[in-house]
């Protein structure tokens, strides 16, 4: 049988080898690895710091191998890293289990002759002080991304768009453990009753001091194994998601528009603000993302929600006029890094094309709008070029639309950056009202 430190290497390499997203590499290890609540938690922590870490724990590396990082093994440079990873930021693991540990990590995974390599370096950089290289003469820049290991390109944009103090907010959110948070299903039950229902299963469940319906749980493990998610009784989604669904407003009767809705979660919540009342016409581009929606409706006993099909960058036939419009477009996700750290590793330049395909679904999806309506333009990325511009370049090519202000707890003008408040994914809501 597998142990964590072994599961975590392998997750790793598949993501360096088949560019996967990290979180359905991980949940597929610890579905066919039946580790225990402990033991998952500790491969979590670990799979995820090493991804986060990444760039500080190879300067590490670097300083303490006698080879090139380039010319390690794939398997032997991730036993590193989950080595340095524990020495430097796991207290509960004593210095001689993480060297001892990779140690046998490396001959499990038939490494043998890399067993002596790995203990050298390690032990190397512990008898240096674990210390962190700081090269002479560095860059602010390029200290800043050695410290919060972010690529330094990632870093001048964020101190451009958002002066020094918004980087640093961004940066050290980035590196937070995020919450796991759930919207309850209220059509179902209420959140007084389901947190009694978790508490039996081990799971503090706390209510949101600002969002209605929005729990925060503590001491849980994979949340498919709990059977309230079986029964349809929450769905997992950030606080930031769930604000976007409360500026949308919709209201019970009302037709939704959700231009961009897989996998759901908003479309979800919009359905239970509305009581189940209405419709919500949920589109999305390919088929198979589609029916992630449909289950997701059909395992919270929602009827209101109509998955569909459609390319929202050209008009879509038979849609009809919405009280409400929902474009919560794709996005390049920098304001996700600390769920999914693989994405600031990705070079600037493959976003660059996002603003493009952004405003061309807006501004389809703005005709569905009907008057008086409302339309939310959303990402959940912190990158100005996707956000303010698109937005105000919507603005100034419709005078048919006008800057809507927000409903409490968002408020405070027409659009939101979210950076790190109430411990929220980085996210960019704006919203309009239809003339």
């Amino acid at each position: 049988m597998k142990d964590a430190r072994q599961i975590v290497v392998e997750a790793l390499c598949k993501m360096d080898r088949d560019a996967a997203w990290s979180n359905l590499v991980l949940d597929d290890q610890l579905r066919r690895n039946l580790l225990d609540t402990r033991d998952s938690a500790f491969a979590g922590a670990l799979f995820y710091g090493v991804l986060e870490r990444r760039l500080t724990l190879d300067a590490c590396i670097a300083a303490h191998a006698s080879v090139k990082l380039r010319k390690i093994a794939p398997a032997v440079l991730n036993i590193l890293r989950c080595g340095v990873y524990q020495l430097l930021y796991m207290d509960s693991v004593p210095d001689s289990a993480a060297v001892s540990e990779s140690v046998e990590t490396a001959k499990r995974l038939h490494q043998q002759r890399s067993a002596g390599f790995v203990n050298g370096v390690l032990r190397s950089f512990i008898r240096a002080g674990k210390g962190v290289p700081r090269p002479e003469n560095a860059s602010a820049e390029a200290l800043l991304s050695l410290e919060y290991a972010c690529p330094e390109p990632l870093v001048k944009l964020w101190l451009q768009s958002y002066g020094e103090e918004g980087a640093l907010r961004i940066l050290k959110a980035s590196l937070r453990r995020p919450p796991t948070t759930i919207r309850v299903n209220t059509l179902k039950t209420t959140p007084a009753t389901l947190a009694g229902e978790l508490s039996a299963h081990g799971v503090t469940a706390r209510p949101d001091e600002l969002l209605p319906a929005c729990m925060v749980l503590e001491g849980v493990g994979p949340l498919y194994r709990l059977p309230q998610h079986a029964r349809g009784l929450f769905h997992i989604q950030d606080r930031a998601s769930q604000l976007c669904a409360l500026a949308v407003e919709p209201r019970p009767g009302m037709r939704v528009l959700d231009a961009c809705a897989a996998p759901g979660g908003k479309s979800f919540t919009m359905a239970q603000l509305m009581r189940n009342e209405g419709e919500i016409v949920a589109l999305d581009l390919h088929s198979h993302r589609v029916e992630l929606v449909r289950k997701g409706a059909e395992r919270l006993g929602v009827t209101c929600i109509k998955p569909r099909a459609a390319d929202m960058t050209d008009p879509v036939k038979g849609l009809g006029a919405f009280h409400r419009v929902l474009c919560d477009v794709p996005c390049s996700g920098l304001g996700v890094i600390r769920r999914k750290p693989e994405i600031k590793y990705k070079p600037l330049g493959v976003f660059e094309e996002f603003p493009i395909l952004q405003y061309k679904i807006l501004e389809n999806a703005a005709q569905y709008c009907m008057e008086g309506g409302l339309l939310v333009y959303s990402t959940c990325t912190l990158n100005p070029a996707e956000n303010e511009d698109v937005a105000r370049r919507f603005l100034e090519a419709h005078p048919g639309f006008v800057p809507h202000p927000p409903p409490e707890p968002l408020g405070g003008g027409w659009s939101k950056t979210l950076l790190d408040e109430m411990d929220a994914d980085g996210f960019f809501i704006a919203c309009f009202k239809r003339l």
